[in-house]
C-alpha cells in the first residue's frame, strides 16, 4: 500500500529520506524528500503496521527504500529525528523571544 499522492508520473525508486507527518486512522502519511533538491517531492501512504515499532511516532525521520514506487523497507533515523526536533524547538524559542520583545516595546 504505497499510494501516490504527488504530481510526478515516475514512481519513486531507490532510497529516500521521509518524515512520518501524521496518521489518518491506521494509515501513516510519509512526506518524502529529495535531499539533493532540498525539498519535499511526494507523500506516500502506508499501513501503520508496515512501519517498524521504533518508527511509528509522528515526526520520525526514516530512510525508505522504494522499488517501482512501492515502499519495501523502512529504517528509523533517531539521530536525525532528534536533530529535527531540536532545530524546530530552537526556531520556536527564537520566535517566542522576538515576539516577547515586540510586545514589551509596544507597551
Amino acid at each position: 500500500m504505497g499510494e501516490d499522492t504527488d504530481d510526478t508520473d515516475a514512481p519513486l525508486d531507490g532510497v529516500y529520506t521521509a518524515v512520518l507527518d501524521r496518521y489518518e486512522d491506521d494509515i501513516a502519511v510519509l512526506v518524502v524528500g529529495n535531499e539533493e533538491q532540498g525539498r519535499d517531492i511526494a507523500e506516500r501512504l502506508v499501513e501503520r503496521t508496515a512501519l517498524p515499532a521504533d518508527a511509528r511516532a509522528v515526526d520520525t525521520v526514516l530512510e525508505v527504500t522504494f522499488v517501482d514506487g512501492e515502499p519495501v523497507e523502512f529504517e528509523a533515523r533517531p539521530g536525525e529525528t532528534s536533530e529535527r526536533a531540536e532545530a524546530a524547538q530552537s526556531r520556536f524559542d527564537r520566535l517566542s523571544r522576538r515576539r516577547q520583545r515586540s510586545d514589551s516595546d509596544s507597551e
